[in-house]
């Protein structure tokens, strides 16, 4: 209990202060769980009881909820499964292999019964969502309790959640029980389940999942009942509660989301990190991947540390990395991976999702509408890790997202980064904008602004918007606040539409002992320009052009020549060096996000 207290304390305190500096209108819904689930291993069918507190701290009157139902989506039929057989280029893990589900393979989630306060309630389902019409209206400021009981099917794994995946991991259990929908200022968000990721309401959980006795169990929340289990919880002996279960009693303080995972064999290590959370390891006693797991364990620990250090402190007294689900995805406290890796790819995955805890479970942004909030700064992020704790080359980390965003920019197949994630095109256009340009969106907002400001602009943005909501402006202004610098036109840019950089040297005259250069704006995105000139006689100089309607210049050293700011409508700009020169490059570190570099250099090199 003395976690929960700890862990409550330091939300109110982050709320107190985002509400102070930002918006005192802000308000967040707040749900607190209470389910039982009891699962039959045999034959993947389960049954479960929830009581749902709801808290409305709108300042609207709602007379109806939702919740999603994600575990219908894998039925033949379902939008998940018409979407991926319809679009050009689909998902090689979903394809057509919904549309070949057998009844006894399908998954799905059916509610029995659902009551408001003691008065049972009307319902419709709607694919994977739960329409629900409420006999009382819950008024701003009330707090009203849903009972629910509901049976469900786990679905051969295909997408993230399932049954014997790949590697044979019995229960992926994400997305597994009737959810709350969330409710903000912009309305519900009843978003069907197409294939992209999550949006979920803050709260309390307590969990209890009766299964096999013969199985481990491992997933988000505090195990209350270790004496009981036993299974690397403790050293003590299991104590079957009926039929050969066992019942294990997790509470998850201030999360959007409950998952779990269970299977026989899994192998379940831990380790207490000094002055940090205890790390959790379950994967397979597979003698191939034994070795992997156990030098992961270290680094995931070092990983933990750089994120802390960089971001924020973990506020939680525990993480979890477990073999399951299809590929690598972060949900509350814990990820599943996929673990039959080389030791290379493994880290990679577990410093990604791990990164996933501060860029998505604890700035929990919508992933429908701000995808590249979540993934592209959680790569941004977990490059730099990478190569820090690997002692690769960390210049400029974030280089191969920069190279993919061109290939996108270039493929005439961009969308904005503002588009739905279910609304893309093709699933490369999707993935590209929300990782790699969603990375270069911040590798660039330091070359914008500077990289000690974008640091110290990480760590206000986790200050301010932890165990909350934030947008993209939320983000931006925290921006704005550490570097003093307008940047609402940079938002604007590189997430509301495909405008592209595109700078030119132009011309470079020579008059007299000095020479005239000439560049030119050819994309319609304005940058400030970092330039590098060599002269003829082998000096080299640093010079800088702002950006006029930044109304600040980044900190630069006192070597470099600061020239007038170029205004954005003016298509070209000449300045005058006093000497005769050999080389110009504009952007000479490559951190902003040039579509053309060929005409980056004088002379040119094509």
């Amino acid at each position: 209990m003395k976690t929960l207290v700890k862990l409550s304390m330091l939300c109110a305190a982050v709320h107190f202060a985002q509400a102070q500096r930002f918006d005192s209108g802000y308000w967040q819904q707040q749900v607190n769980y209470k389910m039982s689930v009891d699962m039959d291993v045999n034959t993947f069918n389960y049954t479960g009881a929830q009581e749902l507190t709801y808290t409305n701290n709108s300042p609207d009157t709602l007379d109806r909820v939702f919740y999603h139902l994600y575990s219908n989506a894998f039925q033949p039929g379902s939008e998940m499964d018409v979407r991926s057989r319809t679009i050009a280029d689909p998902d090689a893990r979903v394809a057509d292999r919904i549309y070949k589900l057998s009844p006894e393979e399908i998954g799905f989630l059916n509610v029995s019964s659902l009551d408001q306060d003691g008065d049972a309630l009307k319902y419709r389902v709607s694919g994977t969502i739960l329409e629900v019409d409420l006999k009382k209206s819950i008024k701003p400021g009330e707090s009203t309790t849903f009972s629910m009981t509901f049976n469900g099917q786990v679905p051969v794994q295909i997408r993230r959640s399932g049954r014997n995946n790949a590697e044979g991991i019995s229960l992926s259990m994400a997305q597994w029980y009737p959810k709350m929908a969330e409710y903000d200022f912009e309305g519900w968000h009843a978003d069907p389940y197409i294939g992209r990721e999550f949006y979920g309401v803050w709260g309390d959980f307590d969990v209890t999942i009766t299964i096999d006795k013969n199985y481990v169990v491992g997933g988000t929340g505090y195990l209350q009942n270790p004496e009981e289990i036993g299974h690397g919880y403790t050293n003590k002996k299991t104590k079957p509660v009926s039929d050969n279960k066992l019942s294990w009693h997790f509470k998850a303080p201030m999360v959007h989301d409950f998952t779990w995972a269970a299977d026989p064999d899994y192998i379940h290590d831990t380790l207490e990190m000094k002055n940090g959370p205890t790390l959790h390891f379950f994967y397979q006693n597979d003698p191939k991947i034994i070795d992997n797991w156990k030098k992961l364990q270290p680094m995931t620990a070092e990983l933990m540390n750089f994120f802390s250090e960089h971001i924020g402190k973990y506020p939680y007294d525990q993480y979890s990395v477990i073999q399951a689900g299809d590929g690598g995805m972060e949900y509350g406290m814990c990820t599943f991976i996929t673990g039959n890796r080389s030791f290379e790819s493994l880290f990679g995955v577990t410093a990604h999702e791990m990164a996933h805890t501060w860029f998505q479970f604890l700035m929990a942004t919508n992933e429908s509408q701000h995808e590249w909030m979540d993934e592209g700064f959680t790569s941004y992020i977990s490059d730099i890790a990478e190569a820090e704790l690997m002692g690769r080359n960390s210049e400029n980390a974030n280089l191969g997202s920069y190279k993919s965003y061109v290939r996108l920019a270039e493929s005439g197949l961009e969308q904005p980064q503002s588009t739905h994630a279910d609304r893309y095109n093709y699933n490369y256009a999707y993935g590209v904008t929300a990782y790699s340009k969603g990375a270069v969106f911040l590798a660039q907002l330091g070359y914008l602004i500077g990289q000690e400001n974008l640091d110290r602009t990480l760590k206000k943005y986790f200050t301010y918007w932890s165990f909350k909501h934030p947008s993209p402006n939320d983000f931006i202004r925290c921006a704005e606040l550490v570097s003093g610098m307008e940047l609402s036109w940079y938002l604007t840019d590189w997430t509301q539409t495909t405008n592209q950089i595109d700078y030119a040297i132009n011309s470079v005259t020579e008059i007299g002992e000095g020479t005239a250069v000439e560049l030119q704006r050819i994309g319609l995105t304005p940058m400030p320009l970092d330039i590098t000139v060599t002269y003829k006689d082998g000096s080299v100089e640093k010079h800088h052009v702002p950006l006029t309607m930044m109304r600040r210049v980044k900190p630069l050293g006192a070597d470099v020549v600061v020239h007038r700011s170029w205004s954005w409508a003016y298509p070209t700009y000449t300045f005058v060096l006093q000497k005769q020169v050999s080389k110009i490059v504009i952007d000479p570190n490559q951190k902003m996000a040039d579509v053309k570099r060929a005409n980056n250099t004088f002379p040119s090199e094509n």
